[in-house]
């Protein structure tokens, strides 16, 4: 590349939340700390070519992905660059042409915006590196402060392993405005936790996430929502230390479930499941209960389930899935995953 021209390239995964966060705050604040942990397969690779061109109000931007020019995705992208050029102004100086893929296909249950986000959050917190000649101290803490502008868990997509989001007592460092690493000592019980993900229902979502968390606006259990997820949260960080394998199903069932609740309580109401996420909900407890199988399940803000299971029983897992999880998923589709190392430069 000419020398008014930089690349940068990272690659950031996908997260599934534990103890969900519903409802916000302007500014992309969290109404409640959330828990996640960042899979290893499901990731958005992202380069940024940067050109220098001369000062403009607003840069030049093109987006790519898979290869594509996709110029309607351009106005969230838009959005998320007038949000960070406050701190990042250099960027008005700057064309910059976004090339985006995943590893994991769309609609699929698993949230493409925190991959993108963090990816794209990388890309510029290094970019800004090159450009001004620094080194950032805290840099991935700068990326989830900047992603999270962007998607909110996006925040929590820039670390591997298990991360917090939303200020926490039982968490060091917390933070409203960026996610941070949990780094007490796990169970080696929870060590390696498979996420194998049921296709269950591929269509648009009728209620978008952004419309969701808006509905916490004067729902009626939203203050009581927002301290049960700080008790649930404090718990399970007990819960990952301590190794009990039961109240961890347990708590993130009750999550999951909790989630669904407070979308058929709002006003409007209105359901996300369908009857194949009921009827996996109902063979995974059957089966735990019945063949003493360390396995439970989450759920997003959609149809689609995730299935949570420990290292220890992954083969009895996979055949659990093929038996009586696989029929309910239109064609037979599901993704295998689990927790991983979290995002890279390529």
């Amino acid at each position: 590349m000419g020398k008014n021209q930089i690349r940068v390239a990272w690659q950031a995964p996908s997260n599934i939340a534990l103890v969900k966060y519903w409802g916000k705050h302007p500014g992309q604040i969290p109404a409640n700390a959330s828990l996640s942990f960042s899979l290893d397969e499901c990731t958005t690779k992202t380069t940024i070519e940067a050109e220098k061109v001369p000062f403009s109000d607003f840069p030049r931007l093109q987006f790519f992905f898979e290869g594509k020019e996709k110029p309607e995705f351009l106005p969230k992208i838009e959005n998320f660059f007038r949000a960070v050029f406050p701190e990042m102004p250099w960027l008005k100086s700057y064309a910059l042409r976004i090339s985006s893929e995943n590893t994991f296909p769309h609609s699929s249950g698993i949230a493409s915006s925190a991959s993108a986000f963090a990816a794209l959050a990388l890309c510029i917190t290094e970019l800004e590196e090159k450009v001004l000649d620094i080194k950032h101290g805290g840099f991935f803490r700068i990326a989830s402060h900047r992603a999270r502008l962007g998607s909110g868990s996006a925040a929590r997509s820039v670390y591997g392993g298990i991360s917090v989001w939303g200020k926490h007592p039982m968490t060091v460092g917390s933070s409203q405005s960026f996610a941070v690493p949990v780094t007490d000592e796990i169970h080696e019980v929870f060590r390696g936790i498979t996420d194998t993900i049921l296709l269950i229902d591929r269509e648009t979502k009728s209620v978008s996430s952004t419309a969701g968390h808006a509905l916490m606006v004067g729902h009626p259990y939203a203050e009581m929502r927002f301290k049960r997820a700080a008790e649930n949260l404090a718990e399970l960080q007990t819960i990952l230390r301590s190794g009990e394998v039961d109240d961890f199903f347990s708590l993130i069932e009750e999550e999951a479930l909790g989630l669904h609740a407070l979308m058929m309580s709002s006003q409007p109401n209105y359901i996300l499941m369908r009857p194949n996420t009921v009827a996996a909900i109902e063979r995974i407890r059957n089966t735990r209960k019945e063949e003493n199988l360390a396995v439970g399940f989450t759920l997003d803000a959609g149809a689609n389930v995730h299935v949570i299971a420990l290292s220890a029983d992954e083969q009895k897992v996979k055949s659990f899935v093929e038996s009586e999880l696989k029929p309910l998923c239109p064609d037979g589709l599901y993704i295998c995953d689990r927790i991983g190392e979290g995002p890279k430069p390529f």
